[in-house]
């Protein structure tokens, strides 16, 4: 399956399950970490969980069996990680505090891209 078919998977789902504000940022010059990173936020700490969790059971529907949750504890943030994109699923506070849109969103040159 492409990228692109995953990531429109990953916002459909998170938009199906009523999160709020999701983004999309490409980090294919930025970052050999992912090919994107999306950023969504939740109304609860268990609306984050049963996000994370929806989303998790979808894309094993696809095919993509070694996703997996991080922060699975936390109440405030989960991460959802495919290999080549990266899902954050925020509580409004803790995404403002962090303001990843911010930090991702600036050119960087390839030679400098982080790993």
């Amino acid at each position: 399956m492409r990228i692109i078919d995953i990531k429109k998977i990953i916002e459909q789902t998170l938009d199906n399950n009523k999160a709020t504000n999701i983004i999309s940022i490409n980090l294919k010059n930025k970052s050999y970490i992912a090919d994107y990173m999306i950023i969504a936020s939740g109304t609860s700490s268990r609306h984050l969980q049963a996000l994370s969790e929806i989303l998790l059971s979808e894309l094993k529907k696809v095919g993509l069996d070694n996703c997996r949750i991080e922060g699975k504890n936390s109440n405030d943030w989960k991460l959802v990680d495919t290999n080549d994109i990266i899902v954050h699923i925020f509580h409004p506070e803790k995404r403002e505090f962090y303001d990843l849109e911010k930090m991702w969103s600036e050119e960087i040159p390839k030679e400098k891209a982080m790993i």
